[in-house]
């Protein structure tokens, strides 16, 4: 499967809830794909794999959630039937300086990031001290 071509990007999807609020996760899930969606259809991007932790706090490390370090796993793979990852809402994905560890990773195998607060790809050169998402939501 190619990663990407005239058909357009292939995309990993990575999404979050919590059930301590009492969110429901299908529904959560719903609105975290279509905001992905809303993202990268215009540049006809489609999502061939999801991951989406259910009942897991955003303060634990990727490594520490089971589908983020599945996708963490994948990513590492010359055979990903992806070449980007998408997030819907990083609020529910990053929590504190966790975006500065894991956008490093994400670069060092070739996988492009897309958030929608930043209209799409992420070139930002992160390291672990310069930049963090803001911890306000859960």
């Amino acid at each position: 499967m190619q990663r990407g071509d005239q058909a357009g990007l292939t995309f990993a999807f990575y999404g979050r809830v919590s059930t301590e609020d009492h969110q429901d996760p299908q529904a959560s899930l719903a609105w975290q794909l279509g905001r992905a969606r809303e993202l990268i259809v215009p540049t006809r991007g489609h999502i061939v794999s999801e991951y989406f932790d259910v009942g897991i706090s955003r303060s634990l490390p990727w490594k520490r959630r089971p589908r983020a370090n599945e996708l963490l796993q994948a990513i590492k793979s010359p055979s990903r039937p992806f070449a980007a990852v998408v997030i819907g809402e990083p609020q529910r994905a990053f929590y504190g300086d966790q975006f500065s560890m894991t956008f490093p990773i994400l670069a060092h195998y070739g996988v492009q990031l897309w958030v929608p607060e930043i209209g799409g790809r992420s070139t930002r050169a992160a390291t672990p001290t310069t930049w963090s998402w803001p911890s306000t939501a859960a």
